[in-house]
């Protein structure tokens, strides 16, 4: 599910927030699409901060049914799994697998955070 593209925000705001969030959180979104994208998409994808952020609010939302606030859907096992998979490879610990969701689900809620500031 594409977050960004929902009615919830709109585009010029979505943009103002990212810039502002990329700036104090640039070293969590490389990492991030070093693990999402291969090195060739990176290099041709011209928005990959905004796939970066859509997963990272995939995983907030994801938490949001693993943690019990909000009822399973159909899709909730196939996201979950997804999402666990595409951080997971080529992990050897479950701390570094907790990482990557902590900071995915952080860039998330401060996104959110800074579009709800922005008038």
């Amino acid at each position: 599910m594409y977050m960004l593209n929902s009615s919830e925000y709109e585009e010029e705001k979505i943009q103002q927030a990212l810039e502002i969030l990329y700036v104090d959180r640039k070293n969590e979104f490389r990492e991030l699409s070093q693990i999402l994208l291969s090195e060739k998409a990176l290099k041709s994808m011209s928005h990959w901060k905004e796939f970066v952020l859509n997963f990272s609010l995939d995983v907030e939302d994801a938490f949001k049914t693993w943690s019990g606030q909000v009822d399973l859907l159909s899709s909730s096992p196939q996201k979950a799994l997804t999402i666990l998979r595409q951080l997971g490879r080529d992990k050897t610990s479950m701390n570094q697998l907790a990482h990557l969701l902590n900071m995915s689900y952080n860039l998330s809620t401060e996104f959110k955070e800074i579009y709800r500031r922005l008038n």
